[in-house]
């Protein structure tokens, strides 16, 4: 039993950076952490993943207990490879946390607002500076022309915006805007989106914006939210 410790030891530690590392974000979500912890928690998971890693390597060598061995190994460079492409998208963006398809008059919330009062980031947009770092970043993320009506492209919106999981804040046919919050799977975050209808030649323009509530950088979040919710009305 001695000779197969090793494996033992690295196939628990594997078992407990997975569990670390998950509980990291979904503690923050369900709200038993603020996610400043769980970023800590997660550094330190992945600091405990090379601890796994030597003591899996050296059970390997050993040829004891290998499956147990393999499975910490796994473990420990799953938690490390999530980090580090985490690390690597974050660094391949702009530290930017406000996206939308028209960054000279971007769309304005209104009942978001008071859900805002007291989010780290402001609900105004951040001019010229934040506008040409998304037009760098993000060159497709722009209005999208649609040949049907206002009132129809509206239904379509908000029926969009409720299958990807948005709670819907406000819905103004009339005005042709739609204000929803979305949140992140992992860490929970709230982000705020407005969407905005009017009439084009005939049909609609479509613009969309949304903005994360914490965070100097959204990691991409916003922008991808945004090609998944314009590709919906295309479809």
């Amino acid at each position: 039993m001695k000779s197969r410790t090793p494996a033992v030891v690295a196939a628990v530690l594997g078992a407990l950076v997975i569990l670390a590392s998950m509980l990291a974000g979904l503690g923050s979500r369900w709200g038993w952490w603020h996610f400043s912890t769980g970023f800590s928690i997660l550094r330190w998971a992945v600091y405990a993943s090379f601890v796994v890693m030597l003591v899996a390597v050296v059970a390997l060598l050993r040829r004891r207990g290998w499956p147990l061995a393999l499975f910490g190994l796994l473990a420990a460079v799953l938690v490390v490879g999530n980090a580090w492409s985490l690390r690597r998208t974050a660094r391949s963006v702009p530290p930017i946390h406000d996206i939308t398809t028209d960054t000279d008059h971007p769309p304005q919330f209104v009942d978001v607002l008071p859900l805002r009062a007291d989010a780290r980031n402001p609900a105004e947009y951040g001019g010229p500076e934040v506008a040409a770092q998304q037009r760098e970043a993000y060159p497709d993320v722009r209005p999208l022309r649609l040949a049907a009506a206002p009132d129809s492209v509206f239904a379509r919106a908000r029926a969009a915006a409720e299958d990807m999981g948005w709670e819907i804040v406000a819905a103004e046919p009339a005005e042709g805007r739609l204000e929803a919050t979305a949140r992140t799977f992992w860490f929970g975050f709230y982000d705020d989106v407005v969407v905005r209808i009017t009439p084009s030649n005939g049909g609609s323009l479509v613009d969309v914006r949304s903005v994360s509530r914490v965070g100097g950088s959204d990691v991409g979040a916003n922008a991808a939210r945004i090609r998944a919710f314009l590709d919906k009305l295309r479809d």
